[in-house]
């Protein structure tokens, strides 16, 4: 009997010696947990301390040298880990409030771009560094051809019209100057591959990559271009009192090329330290044009050739859209009233005639179409003394290979298949080209008959900040 009792007591103190030992155990594993807790918490709030000093560094630095910095995003101490199902208010964030934020960082960031884009642009335009300059220096005269070729964003294109560069006989003469309004690495690679004469780089300082978010880009605040005037005056916006001829409002992208155009024109002729003196010749084409390897060969014969039987002739124009072959007509030359349509491409200019345009700056930066020979066109019945003479080649030396672009419907270009059709050209007419002399075949129109007036007005310059902006051009130094 007593055994029995002995026995139940024994059972009875080895059950609470059991329930004790367990209670211990589970109590020194939660505070193990609960250590491990809180050091991770410290972890947490270091590093958010660290990157918020890290934050406010960079912020110093970027106010230091007066460069806006993106608003950095500021860290509070650190937090236990996130447990999904016990999400705070806090992080259960709106998604239109996350939207409004990223916004505002995204157009932070974009103008923060668009100010370093800018001081480059400044920089460059003022330094005016003459790439292979001491390379050609001997083989340069002064007074020697320019060639200015304004650039937007086909870098494959512009590729093509650096390989036929390349290949022209005598370029090694020429200052070449690539005038651009778009910031580009893939272009400027391209531009760094010309080794073989002197290389300029400008600017358009007003283009649209470098005022993304304002005039004379796109400001959010301008009228849409199809909507009628009494709904944009009634709307606000901006440019609500100058829409165009045809009731549209202005569209930067078609904008910006005129502006470039004439920007370039007053630049290259004022602003170039390099051809302050230049009374030479400045030949104008563009990234997608393509020129015959006797295009500088031509042009001083036909240089020559105007001076002695052509002195009225305003324009020497290289470059044709018909393609015409060359047997017969490689050394013909026609004297005509200039046409935008037909004499536009490898236009080249003298000092006189750049000075006779500049007297006529209201006239074409008021004139209510956004195609700058267009406007020229206007120019020559409109304001100019007389109208345009041109000297052409018959046969072309400057080619135009876009097939696609601002005037173009196409939406793949093909530079290699339009390098084929016009090696083809040339390759079939080699012996035709260098040509001993020139002869001038036809003189029109007759004496005493007028130039030729603009058929259609295209419109798209309406707004009078175009044409403020326009007109300045010739004060900007």
């Amino acid at each position: 009997m007593r055994f029995r009792i002995y026995k139940r007591k024994v059972v009875i103190l080895t059950l609470v010696v059991a329930v004790c030992a367990l209670a211990f155990w589970s109590s020194g594993k939660q505070k193990k947990s609960s250590t491990k807790e809180v050091e991770a918490v410290k972890r947490s709030s270091s590093s958010s301390s660290s990157s918020s000093s890290s934050s406010s560094s960079s912020i110093s630095i970027s106010n230091h040298n007066q460069v806006p910095a993106t608003p950095a995003v500021s860290h509070g101490p650190g937090a236990p880990p996130v447990i999904p199902a016990n999400e705070t208010n806090h992080e259960k964030e709106k998604p239109k409030e996350k939207e409004q934020e990223k916004a505002t960082v995204v157009k932070a960031e974009g103008d923060n771009t668009s100010l370093v884009y800018r001081g480059i642009v400044f920089q460059l335009n003022f330094d005016q560094i003459i790439r292979n300059e001491d390379k050609f220096k001997a083989t340069r005269k002064k007074d020697d051809l320019v060639v200015l070729v304004q650039v937007h964003n086909r870098p494959d294109y512009l590729r093509l019209l650096v390989d036929s560069l390349r290949k022209a006989r005598g370029v090694e003469s020429i200052l070449l100057i690539f005038s651009h309004d778009f910031w580009s690495p893939e272009i400027n690679q391209v531009v760094a591959t010309v080794d073989f004469c002197q290389v300029l780089q400008i600017f358009f300082p007003f283009s649209i990559q470098l005022y993304p978010q304002e005039f004379p880009g796109n400001d959010p605040k301008d009228c849409p271009r199809d909507i009628p005037k009494k709904d944009a005056l009634k709307l606000g916006c901006i440019n609500a009192e100058y829409p165009d001829s045809f009731g549209h409002y202005r569209e930067a992208k078609f904008s910006q090329t005129k502006h470039h155009w004439w920007w370039k024109l007053h630049f290259v002729w004022d602003r170039v330290r390099a051809l302050k003196d230049h009374s030479g010749l400045v030949l104008l084409i563009e990234e997608d044009h393509f020129v015959s390897p006797d295009f500088l060969h031509v042009l001083k014969l036909m240089s020559n050739l105007k001076k002695e039987t052509c002195t009225d002739c305003d324009v020497l124009s290289l470059g044709s859209y018909s393609h015409i072959g060359y047997s017969s007509k490689a050394n013909k030359m026609e004297v005509k009233a200039w046409k935008s349509t037909e004499h536009n491409m490898g236009m080249a200019l003298n000092r006189e005639t750049y000075q006779k345009l500049l007297r006529c700056t209201d006239a074409f930066c008021t004139y209510d179409d956004y195609n700058w020979d267009w406007s020229l066109q206007h120019l020559t019945v409109a304001c100019l003394p007389t109208y345009w003479k041109v000297m052409v080649s018959e046969s072309p030396r400057v080619f135009h290979a876009g097939d696609c672009g601002l005037h173009h419907k196409k939406s793949v270009c093909m530079p290699a298949s339009q390098k084929i059709r016009i090696e083809n050209i040339l390759q079939s007419s080699r012996n035709q080209l260098f040509p001993k002399s020139l002869l001038i075949t036809k003189r029109l129109p007759a004496n005493g008959a007028g130039g030729v007036a603009p058929h259609v007005k295209n419109g798209g310059w309406g707004d009078i900040r175009d044409h403020e902006l326009c007109k300045s051009y010739l004060r900007l130094q």
